[in-house]
Parts: structure tokens; sequence; C-alpha cells
């Protein structure tokens, strides 16, 4: 599918509505890390924890963002799953698939002929350090929109091509802060930062936001595999 003269994808505000619902904000903390947390985290109260982030996110609010003076360009540590992988970005695709009308095929000229939404915000870790960074990118609500898809989504999958992988509610994926970024402070996305896309927001801890994301499976439903540091016991909404 190509996406060359496709400028302003969109959702209707009622199909917005439809898809996000009223979703969550955490009052737990989960991790961001390194293997070496792997063996410290215990389990938490899922469905209490869930209940009550339904009171609390509004999935149209948007997050203050900082000003271009206030970026921290040497803040933002590298994390990495298990290692750095290896991408031809010629014949890298993001594939968008699940319950959805118009599976998606991506390539990364299309990606970035798509309209460049750029945000000044604080990626935080829950390993105790943040750092205020640039992120330039696609809104994932508009790749969302090109693949339409069905009544029944609630939650969004996110494949990496270091073997991670993660889930996050839709209203937070609709957010509309919730970026695929390819660019960092300006310049393109390093790939020890998740190039050639990356997920990006104020409204997630950072292990939610997967780097090189190579997949987005749209679904009704949670598997039992949540995502890779919820497995171990991390909390899943991961809220800020």
């Amino acid at each position: 599918m190509s996406l060359i003269h496709i400028r302003h994808p969109q959702i209707s505000r009622r199909r917005f509505l439809q898809l996000s619902g009223i979703s969550s904000m955490s009052l737990l903390l989960g991790g961001c890390g390194t293997p070496v947390f792997e063996d410290l985290v215990g389990a938490v109260s899922q469905p209490l924890n869930q209940k009550v982030e339904k009171l609390i996110f509004n999935p149209e609010k948007l997050v203050p963002e900082f000003s271009f003076q206030e970026i921290q360009p040497e803040a933002l540590i590298v994390n990495s799953f298990r290692s750095t992988p290896i991408i031809d970005i010629e014949k890298y695709r993001l594939i968008v698939d699940g319950e959805v009308n118009q599976p998606l095929n991506i390539s990364m000229a299309e990606m970035q002929n798509l309209p460049l939404t750029s945000m000044i915000i604080r990626h935080i870790c829950v390993e105790g350090w943040a750092a205020i960074v640039q992120w330039g990118g696609v809104r994932l609500r508009d790749i969302i929109a090109l693949a339409q898809p069905k009544s029944t989504v609630k939650y969004a999958y996110f494949k990496s091509a270091d073997g991670y992988y993660e889930s996050w509610d839709i209203a937070s994926a609709l957010h509309p802060q919730t970026l695929l970024a390819y660019e960092k402070n300006g310049e393109p996305l390093p790939v020890e930062n998740g190039a050639p896309l990356r997920l990006a927001s104020p409204i997630k801890l950072g292990y939610k936001q997967s780097k090189w994301v190579t997949q987005i499976t749209l679904t009704s439903s949670l598997s039992i595999f949540k995502g890779y540091w919820e497995d171990q016991g991390y909390e899943w909404f991961a809220g800020i």
C-alpha cells in the first residue's frame, strides 16, 4: 500500500471516543531498565490498579511541554533490552495489523511523508533518572486511523526488532502526544535510541516506549503476554 498521497489521516471524534472510552493513569510504578533489574520486581494488584486508572486518565488532555532551551542532550541514558539490532533502512517496513480494515506495510519514506509532529517532553525512567528530549515523528493516532481499526479494538501490541514487546491501552495509543518518533533533538534518531522508529510519549514510563518498532497489532483483548517487563511483574499501565 502506498501512503505517498495521504496527508491528513483522521479518526472522527465519535470514533475516537468509541475506541478510547475512559482509560487510565497509574498509581504504581514499573521499570524501564536493564536485565539486572529482572529479579527485583514483585507482582502487583493489576485489576484494582486498572480500575483506579480509569477514573483518572484523560485521553485528550495535553501534558505541558518544555522550551528548546530546556532540552538536556546528554541526559537520555541508553538502555538496551539485549542488544542493538541491525536494521536495513531501505528494507524496513512498519506492519500494522490485527482487528483492522486496512492492514498497513509502511516504508520509512512513506512514514516521513506524513505530517511531522514535534514535542519537547520529559522522558521518565523508574530507575530514577529523567531527561528532557525533543522528539519528532508521526502521531500514532494518525497511523491507527490509516489502518481503519474496528470498533472492537481496545489495545495495541508493539513488537521490536530486538525481540522486545509491549502493549498499551488504545486510549493512550490515541493520545495526541504519543508519537512514532524518527527524530531526536532535531536530528535523525540515533540507532541506539531506537531508529528507525520508536515510541515517545509524556504519558508513559520509559519501559513502555519501545524502540526499533517493527509491528503494531490492534486487538480487542490482551494475551497472557502483556509486555517483557510486565510479564516479570512490572505494572502494566505505567502512566505518569
